[in-house]
């Protein structure tokens, strides 16, 4: 059994209880590493080192430029650790290592486009109608903010929020799922290497219901930048209210992906099982309901049972391994029980339904790609957020009816639209309630274009150029040139 600490100010500590988990990994179903258990006292700590970080000159008296420089330093350290960071990953989570090992090669890219924005945040000079006036604005960073990641793409989802934290100057506090906390204190030792100043990014482990409000409330937290289910972010916007702090918050979604009846077939097949199988359905915008004319139903349909039934299921940590496990054991019970919930409700089962047991998973978590058909738009399997590789199908009769259904549920992370007709393709991203919609694709994502949800799917937006402006904010600067004081009882 691995042990680890948490960073805290520089340092590698112990849970000030001594109190520690262990996490378990999703292929074997064994426990394979000890993580700390942090504590109220623990998150204060943390803060605290962040907030002396933010106001020290070591981080602080930093130029622009040269928090670019460090930000530059520690991507190209993230790149030469990321087949370690991939496995660690892989071994925590149950993701594919082909999956964990492209997104470490392409994370650096993010730390090297903040980096490039960070001497780009500029002011500006207003031309102000006050006769006698020299008015500007500054671009400040806001101070410590609370970065909380759920399990699915720990480091991925995690860098949305420290590189462009990182680059506005702010400080960090960041706790990982308690699912999938390895990975982010290895991550961790890189900033270190990087030269980053002690304080300014700060890592505890533990369990949300311990210390969840503590990160969100504390009194010296400036902004909350969490990713995880709607549930647990309306309580984090709730309490983040209560002391009127900004929040970015990526929360849930049941993203319909599209296909007309002039789509390639072949072509909307791969993306159907792309947007709902790649990553056993574990991901904030799975495609989790395919919505198909019924001109072309039926044949879409068998070519999806057919290419389906192909995906190889196993060991993540194989290249060739297609689905993997369920990350956790709640996950796994929770799936289960949505399958049983559909054919309660009358959805027909086409493909899977039930836990794989074949010799390749071993002991793991695993849930055979599953297929219902004859779903209606009411039902909470087209509703609820599964959150695992069961793929509902919906059938609709025209345009106007799959803008209704898309848009028909209280999420609006993103969709998917296959289609041959530009007009069609133009109309439906215009009308479709969604953060991203992607034509002819799916699961695309890059650290130039924003992304966020719209309704119950989140508020704000992570990367590109919009995302660095989630962690400053705006200060007018007033400056009286004509060395007159104009009457002090009359506002001016």
């Amino acid at each position: 059994m691995q042990s680890y600490r948490m960073l805290i100010a520089g340092e590698w500590v112990e849970a000030a209880s001594g109190a520690v988990f262990e996490t378990e990994n999703p292929f074997t179903g064994k426990p394979w590493a000890l993580i700390p258990r942090a504590g109220v006292a623990d998150v204060d700590k943390a803060v605290a080192a962040a907030q002396a970080a933010f106001r020290a000159p070591s981080w602080r008296g930093l130029s622009a430029s040269a928090r670019g420089a460090l930000l530059r330093k520690f991507a190209d350290l993230l790149a030469e650790d990321a087949e370690r960071l991939a496995r660690i990953e892989t071994q925590d989570n149950g993701k594919l290592i082909a999956e964990m090992r492209g997104q470490l090669r392409y994370m650096p890219q993010w730390y090297h486009y903040f980096a490039g924005l960070a001497d780009k945040i500029e002011g500006r000079v207003i031309p102000i109608d006050k006769p006698g006036v020299f008015n500007f604005t500054r671009e400040e960073p806001l101070g410590v903010v609370t970065a909380i990641t759920p399990w699915n793409s720990p480091l991925m989802l995690a860098t949305w929020k420290l590189a462009p934290a990182l680059a506005a100057g702010n400080t960090v506090v960041w706790k990982p799922s308690e699912y999938s906390s390895a990975s982010a204190l290895e991550f961790g030792k890189l900033f270190e290497k990087a030269g980053f100043p002690p304080g300014v990014v700060n890592i505890i482990t533990g369990f949300g219901n311990e210390i969840g409000e503590r990160l969100v409330s504390h009194p010296d937290v400036a902004k909350v930048a969490f990713t995880g289910g709607d549930r647990t972010g309306q309580g984090v916007y709730e309490l983040a209210a209560r002391s009127i702090k900004p929040v970015t918050l990526e929360l849930g979604g049941k993203s319909a992906n599209i296909v007309f009846d002039d789509a390639d077939l072949d072509d909307a097949v791969k993306g159907v099982v792309s947007g709902i199988f790649a990553a056993s359905g574990q991901t904030c915008i799975a495609g989790s309901r395919a919505l198909v004319h019924r001109a072309i139903h039926d044949a879409f349909v068998e070519k999806l049972l057919a290419f389906a039934r192909t995906a190889r299921i196993g060991d993540p940590a194989q290249d060739d391994t297609q689905v993997g496990p369920i990350t956790t054991k709640p996950q796994l019970a929770k799936v289960l029980d949505y399958i049983e919930i559909a054919k309660a409700e009358g959805a027909e089962l086409a493909l899977g339904g039930k836990r794989a047991v074949a010799a390749q998973c071993g002991e793991g978590w695993f849930v055979e790609p599953t297929i219902f058909t004859g779903v209606r738009p009411g039902m909470r399997i087209a509703q609820e957020e599964v959150f695992g590789p069961v793929l509902s199908i919906i059938p609709f009769e025209d345009d106007e009816e799959a803008i209704a259904i898309a848009n028909g549920t209280i999420y609006g992370l993103a969709a998917g639209v296959w289609t041959k007709s530009i007009n069609r393709a133009l109309t439906m991203s215009q009308r479709l309630e969604a953060g991203t919609v992607w034509i002819n694709t799916y699961r695309a994502t890059s650290y130039m274009s924003p992304f966020g949800g719209y309704k119950r799917s989140g508020i704000g937006r992570e990367s590109g150029l919009t995302a660095i402006r989630e962690y400053l904010q705006e200060k007018s600067v007033w400056i009286d040139i004509s060395g007159q004081v104009p009457n002090p009882f009359v506002q001016r």
